[in-house]
């Protein structure tokens, strides 16, 4: 037996879980101490950066989902946002990694995730318009609104920091 590769698969599924953990526990912590502006029909949502993840390694699909899933159980809305807004947000990392995947150019990768994530907020409005009454339309621009504002913040602090540090290890 070898143990050697043994040691190095479990080293590398350690390190894979701890930066699965540590994006999950950033989306939360972001999530949480900005609560006032990441809920709600008006949202600037921040830790929405965490999506661009995504496009330097795939492992980011289950940390940003399950940073989703834990952050909205803090939602006014939890008993649906957990369930539809992790589901929505597991599918919708998934199409952008398929979509941007034979794109060579990181910028036009990002732009496309972010217009991608920006459309998706019919899943937020939806859920506001139910519960809550809100009207549709005008609910899906303004959390899609915010949800642009968050991605092009966060595409910009992404792509500098993907500078310093190489995300795809």
């Amino acid at each position: 037996m070898n143990t050697s590769a043994l040691k190095d698969s479990s080293r590398t599924s350690t390190r894979e879980l701890t930066k699965i953990s540590l994006v999950a526990a950033l989306y939360v912590a972001v999530t949480v101490v900005l609560s006032v502006i990441s809920f709600g029909a008006v949202q600037l949502r921040l830790s929405e950066m965490f999506n661009y993840l995504v496009l330097y390694n795939k492992r980011y699909i289950v940390a940003v989902t399950l940073g989703v899933v834990l952050a909205n159980f803090m939602s006014p809305m939890w008993i649906v946002d957990v369930p539809v807004g992790g589901i929505a947000t597991f599918l919708v990392l998934i199409l952008c990694r398929v979509v941007t995947k034979r794109m060579a150019n990181i910028k036009l990768k990002m732009i496309v995730t972010a217009l991608i994530f920006t459309f998706s907020m019919f899943t937020v409005a939806g859920q506001l318009s139910i519960l809550y009454g809100l009207p549709f339309w005008a609910t899906w621009f303004t959390v899609g609104v915010g949800e642009l504002l968050s991605m092009t913040v966060g595409g910009v602090t992404i792509y500098l920091l993907n500078k310093k540090i190489d995300l795809t290890k």
